[in-house]
């Protein structure tokens, strides 16, 4: 990040992978030591703490922490003092630190995923493998197999000598028991077996040299790291061959992901952190409050915890401490980080560990800031509150055509702001931005007349949640309507799966002219006629529209007015008005010259 500048256009995809730890190390632009935030005194980041600006850069634009240096001019100086670089304040935003573990700890979400990734390399169950990283168990990393091969050939001989001076059959009943069991046990140690703390102090005692086990995240990090991924793929494909059905599916799933590893160039190693990135200041805040207290984010106590149980191991490490608290510690630096990096997928009692200083509710992890609706991806990324956008209810415009929307006049207003100030600057009826503003606020008469103005040839696009396909959003030419809701045709409503029970949808304002181009040449409502999957026509009139086509062109006899002529249709709505003729009485009207009667050729024709 800090070595290199990107262009915003060098770039077709982003991939998201396992980061090495020699990554992590070169996103850091230092490490963080000590687990303050900022000296409760002078208020400002403490040395080697979580918001310290050596690290991540200054508070205050170009200005180092000692002041040594304050202004533009001195851009890009490295405080020779406080050892700050002098620049914009903004790089708290995208600059990381690093922690440096005392011992490598388990990434939770390849731990605890479903299916566990560490667990499928390794071939165990995912309680296996957590018996281990939580130190309830210990894996088997070394066994001799000359060892193991004379155990067998003392077991067999001593079995034989035995069962030679036995004399009654009950003792050799129990002499061949004991034999198988002791079999069974030598041939279950082999390397990847995981052993509970009774196993292993048992097993120790009757077979001494014959294996080596390690215990914690660390005895699976060291197998990892001595792992030949290509021999594994090698290995499981042979014992694929001789396989049945169901372990056949188990060797074809761990095949996948190893596959998947070694196209990837990532690690299995990387699984397990020896670092810990720190996140940018900026995306952790802590502001100041009335009383001289501070809110702090949720990620800064879990980052604190962190810091405090790793520079307590370093220590007990540095002393020598007794191995029981040496593992002690181990495991719940492993517990701090596993809530630092997903809070919400801990369970057992070290779910309850992370919780904030009132206990009433478990504290926001880093995975929590990603996922969900609110999270980065979703609610920055890939979807924004955007800018010249609006929504309500929607109701039945009957007399609009199938490409226009009724647009309540304040929200339209609203919506073409940057073009009414532009043309009102362009009138001079404001001589700035600010004065336009005032004039639109005011509301005066000259403002609806140039919106009414502005609008003409535009489109706005209107979009109803869920968007599943891209009928979803379509373009209308707008109409300037009074009242608080969006009017649209009754025809456009199967293509976006709406009706008028309350219906809420979204509108859009495109600001460029390509956008306005592409709104009206490819999305406009007239456009999309045709479902695009299958051909079908998605306008066609329906249920109550047909059924209302019908009851209106239904003559009834005897009707009041029945047999009347008149000399224009707008004669015949008139005397329907004055109630001289029924709604469905049969009538003889006089067509005009209007196109839509041409088809008439002059000549009268018989309606209701």
């Amino acid at each position: 990040m800090k070595r290199h500048t990107y262009n915003k256009h060098d770039f077709d995809a982003v991939t998201i992978k396992l980061a090495s730890p020699e990554r992590i190390l070169d996103w850091s632009f230092g490490e963080v030591t000590k687990p303050e935030t900022i000296n409760y005194r002078t208020q400002r980041a403490e040395k080697n703490g979580l918001f310290d600006e050596k690290i991540f850069g200054p508070e205050k634009d170009f200005e180092c922490y000692c002041g040594k240096y304050r202004g533009i001019r001195f851009k890009g100086i490295v405080c020779e003092k406080c050892g700050v670089e002098v620049t914009r304040s903004i790089v708290r935003r995208e600059r990381m630190g690093h922690i440096e573990l005392a011992t490598p700890v388990s990434h939770i979400w390849f731990l605890r995923g479903i299916p566990s990734r560490i667990a499928l390399i390794l071939g165990l169950s995912a309680s296996d493998v957590e018996k281990v990283v939580y130190f309830a168990g210990y894996i088997i990393t070394k066994v001799s197999e000359n060892e193991k091969a004379r155990f067998f050939k003392e077991l067999d001989t001593e079995y034989k000598t035995k069962l030679k001076a036995a004399s009654d059959s009950k003792t050799k009943t129990k002499l061949k028991e004991l034999f198988t069991q002791t079999k069974k046990e030598i041939e279950s140690i082999k390397e990847g077996a995981v052993l509970d703390e009774v196993s292993y102090h048992t097993y120790s005692v009757k077979f001494g040299g014959l294996f080596e086990a390690e215990i914690g995240a660390e005895a699976i990090y060291n197998i990892f790291k001595n792992l030949d991924l290509n021999k594994l793929e090698k290995k499981l494909k042979e014992r694929r061959e001789k396989a049945g059905a169901v372990e056949r599916v188990k060797l074809n799933k761990r095949l996948s992901l190893i596959h998947s590893l070694i196209n990837s160039k990532v690690r299995p190693e990387w699984m397990f952190m020896i670092r810990i990135p720190v996140t940018p200041p900026m995306l952790r805040p802590m502001v100041a409050l009335e009383g001289g207290r501070h809110a702090s984010s949720d990620v800064n106590d879990l980052y604190r915890r962190v810091i405090n149980r790793n520079n307590r191991l370093k220590k007990l490490i540095n002393i020598n401490a007794p191995d029981v608290i040496l593992r002690n510690e181990k495991r719940i630096l492993q517990e701090a980080v596993d809530a630092l990096l997903d809070n919400s997928i801990r369970h057992g009692n070290a779910a309850f560990s992370a919780m904030s200083q009132s206990q009433r509710r478990p504290l926001k992890s880093l995975s929590d800031y990603l996922k969900g609706k609110q999270g980065y991806f979703r609610g920055n990324l890939l979807g924004k509150r955007v800018d010249y956008s609006g929504r309500s209810v929607i109701v039945v415009g009957s007399s609009l055509k199938l490409d226009e929307c009724g647009l309540p006049k304040h929200m339209a207003l609203e919506l073409f702001r940057p073009f009414v100030i532009s043309k009102l600057l362009e009138k001079e009826l404001a001589y700035n931005i600010r004065g336009a503003g005032r004039l639109i606020d005011d509301g005066i008469p000259e403002v609806w007349a140039i919106l009414e103005e502005v609008i003409k040839g535009k489109h706005v696009l209107l979009n109803r949640a869920p968007t599943l396909h891209r009928q979803g959003i379509q373009a209308f030419r707008p109409t300037l309507i009074e009242g608080n809701a969006i009017q649209i045709h009754p025809l456009v409503c199967s293509a976006f799966n709406a009706d008028f029970d309350g219906d809420q949808m979204a509108v859009h304002v495109p600001l460029s002219e390509e956008a306005q181009l592409e709104a009206r040449e490819i999305m406009s409502a007239n456009k999309n006629i045709l479902k695009p999957g299958s051909g079908e026509v998605v306008t066609s009139p329906r249920k109550d529209i047909i059924l209302g086509c019908y009851w209106m062109t239904k003559m009834i006899d005897g009707e009041k007015g029945e047999g009347n002529y008149f000399p224009t249709p707008n004669t015949a709505i008139t005397a329907y008005d004055f109630g001289e003729v029924g709604f469905r009485a049969r009538v003889k009207v006089l067509p005009t010259d209007s196109k839509k009667y041409e088809g008439f050729n002059g000549e009268m024709f018989e309606t209701t």
